[in-house]
């Protein structure tokens, strides 16, 4: 369809697009004269003797861009037809102008009532007829394209919808509603860049897990995993937990980013209570599958970070970086199974809400001066949750013989070539009371080897973390153990 129209300030310029007109009259006289003032202006005519003719052209399929329309003519008047027009076409769709004599005038307003837009008087004046035109012409170019631009918009609220839909079936996996909804809500919500801002970081990492994937095929490590990180994805996302990385079988999750909140540090603590909580049904489920249990230590810290899009165009990631993120990182590694720790800032900021059962003294890589972080095991106030106490794994019970042991002190990931001799002299379902002339500091990382009578290799890739020093004559410190393979496990139920 054409939709240029003609300068009436030029009435002989030649349009190079052109426009179509269909003109009904009865009257060969009439009809043949408003054809020739529209051809001269280079506009198309079609032609139709009455009303009959010219419905049958629309049926067909004709699509004009105006209807000049007799109102007198026989079997069907113009009122009738442009009656029958409108039941299809809107004004803006299809602009009809009708064609009176000057004794006709008075009929014209049951034309505006059949729907026309507007009428000319025969016989029909060159220049009004040109300008009527050019009006009717403009206002349904106009709609047209408002009609076309709308028709572009709702195709793209459309992909725009399915775009965000995939988004959120995606991100929302790993990320809150909110943080969702920021990104597809706020224009810039992708940019790269960040802003530094007061953040609590919860660090979450199973331990001795490594073990446990050298031992099993790959599919059943998979599944293991799987089935921890989809338990505790469900309880981030509830507590608004932007979840920055998995990391193998690791967690990084932040509260406050990109949407701060006045209990971010808060609902961080509850919300590693409630994962170490729901540690027991990740077992009962791992145990219903044939695998070992996992337990999982949790660190978390309160501090300004640089949070926002890291990377480059072709791939980015919302995240944090800075100092504290490092130092979350340190708190977590001296945790055991089943245990939180926080910082000292985190403390503060939950105080006095929560309640501790240890403060340690620690001095993490990097830094000069030692810091306090705190044994987490309860938060009160709106969140309520404790962790349970397995008292199974507190009581030390005797061992009528002393078991032979060799243990060598872990500085990162490596094992110290150096082994040292030592004595299990009692014991719990997770802790080892030991004797030895060699005492590495607490919260050391330890690898274990069990000896039988004759010293040879019985059990062995035992770990397990120094929790207490003791001034106790008979033994030296307590190792809570964070993993040990299944044989020296039933190994250590059985023995009395």
């Amino acid at each position: 369809m054409n939709i240029n129209v003609f300068d009436n300030d030029s009435k002989n310029e030649k349009t190079s697009e052109k426009f179509q007109v269909m003109v009904v009259d009865d009257e060969p006289i009439s009809l043949e004269i408003v054809s020739q003032q529209l051809k001269a202006q280079d506009i198309i005519v079609t032609k139709a003797k009455n009303g009959i003719e010219a419905l049958s052209e629309i049926s067909k399929g004709l699509r004009p861009d105006l209807i000049l329309l007799d109102i007198i003519m026989p079997v069907k008047t113009g009122f009738e037809v442009c009656k029958e027009l409108r039941e299809e076409f809107s004004s803006n769709e299809l602009p009809i102008i009708m064609l009176t004599g000057q004794d006709q005038v008075s009929e014209i307003v049951k034309g505006f009532e059949a729907g026309a837009n507007d009428y000319l008087t025969k016989p029909v004046s060159n220049n009004e007829l040109m300008a009527r035109l050019k009006t009717h012409i403009n206002i349904s170019r106009l709609n047209k394209s408002l009609k076309l631009a709308n028709q572009r918009v709702e195709e793209q609220k459309v992909k725009l919808e399915i775009s965000n839909k995939f988004i959120k079936s995606t991100f929302g996996r790993y990320l809150s509603d909110d943080i969702v909804n920021s990104i597809l809500n706020t224009p810039e919500g992708l940019k790269l860049g960040g802003e530094k801002r007061k953040v609590s970081l919860m660090m979450s990492d199973l331990r001795g897990f490594t073990s446990i994937g050298e031992r099993l095929p790959p599919e059943d490590v998979l599944m293991i995993l799987n089935i921890y990180l989809e338990t505790m994805t469900d309880i981030i996302l509830k507590y608004q937990g932007t979840i920055d990385e998995f990391i193998g079988d690791a967690i990084f999750v932040i509260f406050g980013a990109p949407i701060p909140q006045t209990d971010d540090a808060m609902r961080a603590i509850a919300c590693a209570i409630e994962m170490q909580l729901a540690m027991e049904s990740v077992n009962k489920r791992n145990i219903e599958s044939g695998y070992p249990e996992v337990s999982m230590g949790i660190g978390i810290n309160t501090g300004e970070a640089i949070v926002g899009n890291i990377g480059s165009i072709k791939r980015a990631k919302y995240g944090a970086i800075g100092y504290n993120v490092n130092l979350t990182s340190r708190i977590e590694s001296y945790t055991v199974g089943g245990q939180i720790l926080i910082s000292e800032n985190t403390y503060k900021e939950c105080y006095p809400i929560i309640e501790v059962q240890d403060q340690l003294e620690v001095m993490p890589k990097g830094l000069h001066e030692p810091i306090n972080i705190y044994d987490v095991t309860c938060i009160k106030g709106n969140y309520n949750k404790s962790l349970h106490i397995d008292k199974k794994n507190i009581l030390l019970n005797d061992i009528k013989n002393p078991i032979k042991i060799l243990f060598g002190i872990l500085e990162g990931k490596d094992t110290s070539m150096e082994m040292y001799e030592a004595d299990i002299i009692k014991k719990s379902l997770k802790k080892l009371a030991i004797k030895s002339k060699k005492i590495p500091g607490r919260l050391s990382n330890l690898k274990i080897i069990f000896l039988n009578k004759n010293g040879n290799y019985m059990f062995s890739d035992l770990y397990g973390k120094i929790t207490e020093i003791s001034s106790n004559k008979e033994y030296n410190f307590i190792v809570h153990l964070t993993y040990l393979p299944p044989d020296a496990e039933l190994f250590l139920k059985n023995l009395v």
